[in-house]
């Protein structure tokens, strides 16, 4: 007859003696004391289905990496004995508190089940727990018991033996905050790439307890080579966390990443019909916030207050830094005698680089915004608060993170959606992100939207422009859901912190490090862009037409040569290699209202969204003199393009392929090459359907 060997454990007053019990009808219990302290020990052996059960109760613990006699005798024991199943007790009517020793046990990667105890009283008190939906969450079998009526007693008792029997390990869908996901999946990444293994932890498991500081695993890692290599990705890992809790105590850092778990686990689980008592500042903001009829016009009203802000605050130094670009082009160009070098200078990398650094502010403030909204808890809360909603479209609420994460921008948004566990479901996102407008589209919308509908009526325009490619992607999603990846999507955790004050350090970090991300591509890769966009308009040189052109212009009156220069500069440009690509590839667009200018902007746009307001920069802004408080570009955009053709051009920025760094992070998420062509098809379809629906509207 086989032995199955069985830990109790579970928090202090859980009711573990009295379900031992129930369970064996006190057969066979004998109490002692653990070797070598004076901590008591209950040992308990019975026959049940052709198995011998022998239960082992641990000591009651809080923790099991405390200090006092019971905690450590729960964790040598856990630690270092050989057993087959846990049995975790928890108390039914206090479950938020007991969950934070669950989530311990987990950690030690063993079979286990959970015994919800005291399910009479909890059933008295109001409180229903959805047992199905936590199981699915915490991954392992839970059972709601009661050691006084025995209710649950024996389909405790026989969910241990399918545990027992069982070659599955726990398959958690609990997942941190995502600061600690983001440094997780870095140590994970690094110990795999090592092909390191350790026991019969995962890597995910091993990157977990470096991160909390577990000094066993320490020790057992200190004199392995790997250490070396380890050790200074663990201090970055752990300086962003530092900052992310504002705390450089470890302890305390898992003790608030463990209290949003079980928030969020409690949440979605528990529903108390009683009221149990006087209500604290975070569950009194959250009936408003997350109240199912006023939650998300709530949330609709801040994200527009949020463009309202960015397009409003972020336009006042606009004119300033068009001026100092302006003015600082002159000067360049005054001191510069070659032609070709002063052009190249003045008219290809300060124009094109100044016409993104234009819209810095927008992007600072957009980043601001979005900082704020994350710092003191809210966007945790908007997540849980669509779970239903997104469920909609064959997502869940977890997929708003990397969702909300693509306004700022795509690169990271991919990332963030690691946390995603269902291949299926991480794949649906990483396809629908592209859908929420990055930063780097912000200065193409506020070029257009400021130059079609004026100052006063942009940042409306701004935030329909975001909500509906982000319902669009919904949309989309749910189309995908059905038609590719068909099946049903899984439950996750989210992290639900308290509410806090933002934290200024935080978003100073945030703003910052995304601001010089900005700044520096524009130096880079968008200077490069632009120089290389400005030597295909330039060239080849024309100099039979600038000749006759030229006589022309000499013969003629001032207004009249004005008029000739910039019909000089329209043929060089249909002439040039910039042109001759607008011009071959026209015919795909022209349906959707594109002139070549517009369809060239929006290929160097493949390469950085950034490019399509230097390239338009470059093509548009060699007319007449504008007033000093206008903007030049933005006049010749209205000037030349009609209303339903820019209205058509910005559907289809709001949907086409993201950059090419974008791009890439995106085919390495996906899992290859071939998701970045199905990516390309996807998108660059959609968005000339919907271009060409809405050109056709407004024609």
């Amino acid at each position: 007859m086989d032995t199955i060997k069985i830990v109790l454990a579970g928090q202090p007053n859980v009711g573990k003696s009295m379900l031992i019990n129930a369970m064996s009808g006190s057969n066979g219990l004998k109490v002692g004391n653990f070797s070598g302290v004076t901590v008591e020990k209950t040992e308990l052996c019975f026959e049940h289905h052709c198995h011998i059960f022998e239960m082992i109760d641990l000591p009651g613990t809080y923790s099991i990496s405390g200090f006092s006699k019971e905690e450590k005798v729960a964790h040598n024991y856990l630690l270092n004995e050989k057993y087959d199943v846990i049995i975790n007790v928890l108390d039914s009517t206090h479950l938020k508190r007991n969950l934070l020793l669950t989530l311990e046990l987990l950690k030690l990667n063993k079979k286990m089940v959970l015994a919800l105890n005291m399910a009479d009283e909890a059933k008295k008190e109001g409180i229903e727990i959805d047992i199905k939906q936590l199981e699915k969450i915490i991954g392992v079998p839970v059972v709601l018991v009661s050691a006084n009526t025995k209710e649950g007693v024996e389909e405790l008792l026989e969910k241990v033996h399918e545990v027992a029997d069982s070659q599955e390990r726990i398959k958690s869908n609990i997942l941190y905050s995502d600061a600690m996901e983001k440094e997780i999946l870095t140590i994970e990444r690094f110990l795999n790439q090592k092909g390191f293994k350790l026991r019969d932890l995962s890597n995910r498991e091993v990157a977990i307890r470096v991160l909390f500081e577990d000094e066993e695993l320490y020790t057992q890692l200190h004199d392995k080579p790997i250490m070396m290599e380890l050790q200074p990705i663990l201090l970055k890992s752990l300086q962003h966390l530092y900052t992310h809790h504002e705390t450089k105590d470890i302890r305390e850092i898992k003790a608030n990443e463990y209290n949003a778990i079980v928030r969020g686990i409690h949440l979605e689980t528990v529903k108390c019909q009683r009221n149990r008592g006087k209500k604290d500042l975070t569950k009194k903001i959250d009936e408003v916030l997350i109240n199912k009829y006023l939650g998300i016009p709530i949330f609709l009203f801040l994200m527009w207050g949020l463009f309202q802000l960015t397009f409003t605050l972020g336009a006042i130094p606009m004119d300033w830094i068009d001026k100092v670009i302006g003015a600082f082009g002159n000067w360049v160009g005054s001191n510069i005698s070659n032609n070709f070098i002063r052009n190249i200078i003045v008219d290809g990398v300060i124009s094109g680089v100044g016409a993104v650094l234009l819209f810095l502010p927008n992007i600072i403030m957009l980043y601001i915004g979005i900082a704020l909204l994350e710092t003191t808890g809210y966007m945790s809360r908007v997540a849980f608060l669509l779970d239903g909603f997104f469920h909609k479209f064959g997502l869940h609420g977890k997929s708003f993170i990397p969702l909300v994460t693509g306004f700022g921008c795509s690169v990271p948004a991919y990332m963030a959606a690691r946390t995603l566990k269902s291949e299926k479901d991480r794949l649906i996102t990483l396809f629908i992100i592209g859908f929420m407008s990055c930063g780097a589209r912000l200065p193409i919308y506020v070029l257009f939207t400021g130059a079609f509908f004026g100052a006063d009526r942009a940042g409306n325009i701004l935030f329909l422009i975001y909500i509906s490619g982000a319902m669009l992607g919904l949309v989309m999603a749910k189309i995908l859901r059905v038609v590719i990846f068909k099946g049903k999507d899984e439950p996750f955790v989210m992290e639900m912190p308290k509410y806090r004050f933002p934290s200024f350090t935080l978003i100073w970090h945030t703003v910052y490090n995304n601001a010089k991300s900005y700044v520096k591509k524009a130096g880079t890769f968008i200077l490069g862009a632009s120089v290389l966009i400005w030597i295909l308009a330039t060239y080849p040189n024309q100099p039979l037409l600038e000749k006759s052109y030229q006589a022309k212009i000499e013969k003629s009156s001032k207004d009249k040569a004005k008029k000739l220069e910039n019909e000089l500069k329209m043929k060089k440009l249909e002439q040039s290699y910039l042109g001759k690509i607008g011009k071959a590839t026209e015919p795909l667009f022209k349906p959707l209202g594109f002139d070549w200018k517009m369809t060239v902007s929006l290929e160097a746009g493949l390469a950085a969204k950034e490019v399509v307001v230097s390239t338009l920069g470059v093509l548009y802004a060699i007319g007449d003199n504008v007033d000093e408080n206008s903007n030049a570009l933005a006049h010749e955009l209205k000037r030349n393009i009609s209303f339903a053709s820019a209205m058509s051009f910005i559907v289809f920025v709001m949907i086409y392929l993201p950059c090419l760094a974008a791009s890439m992070v995106f085919a390495k998420e996906a899992g290859g090459y071939k998701y970045l062509v199905y990516l390309f098809i996807f998108t660059t379809v959609t968005a000339w359907i919907f271009s060409f629906i809405t050109y056709r509207i407004l024609i």
